[in-house]
């Protein structure tokens, strides 16, 4: 994927209203500090658009970023930050489940999952939540050059039995050091999202 321009046209709160935009959606879940807004810098080839924190929680808004005039990619709020009051989480996931339910350009949702880690209880009922609101989501293991690269299989295989994936859902090993799987999800993006809404014009 050639990125030629990117825009950071909408940002939503709690109270705000779903747009209603004339092209695809991409949106991408995890759990806080998984490494959701730097992937989401290595996907675009921009080093700082989505703000990148250490603390976690730093996400409280739905951020849509237009991909050269073709795609939007939509950056959820984390969940499982332990370090924000439980009535904010929430409004967090009022927001996401409100987005889930009214969006309808919504094609794609990829699940960020650590590498390092066997999925978590919020990851498994986040990847549950998402199935039942109708969406089979590609799943995206990050952090992967923190790992021996001879580790690499048991983790993405202790991934795949945690989430109990069925066989064909894709998972993809990430890094947005190292850039490993940048053109993967593009691939999926391009077949699943760009290439289905071009054929049906």
């Amino acid at each position: 994927m050639v990125i030629r321009s990117v825009d950071l046209e909408t940002v939503i709160g709690v109270s705000s209203k779903i747009p209603q935009n004339s092209r695809p959606e991409v949106a991408f879940a995890g759990r806080s500090n998984v490494g959701k807004s730097s992937l989401i810098n290595t996907l675009m080839g921009r080093k700082s658009y989505a703000r990148v924190s250490a603390k976690p929680g730093k996400t409280q808004t739905i951020n849509y970023y237009n991909v050269n005039g073709e795609v939007y990619i939509v950056d959820l709020p984390g969940y499982g930050y332990a370090s924000v009051s439980g009535e904010t989480r929430i409004k967090w996931a009022k927001m996401t489940g409100k987005y889930f339910r009214q969006s309808e350009m919504l094609r794609m949702v990829f699940l960020l999952v650590d590498s390092r880690r066997e999925p978590s209880d919020s990851d498994r009922s986040t990847y549950e939540w998402i199935c039942d609101n109708g969406f089979s989501p590609a799943i995206i293991a990050t952090k992967t050059d923190k790992l021996k690269k001879s580790q690499i299989p048991a983790h993405i295989k202790a991934i795949r039995e945690g989430l109990d994936l069925p066989e064909e859902t894709p998972l993809v090993p990430f890094s947005s050091e190292t850039k490993e799987g940048r053109e993967e999800v593009w691939e999926l993006i391009e077949r699943y999202v760009i290439a289905a809404e071009q054929d049906q014009q």
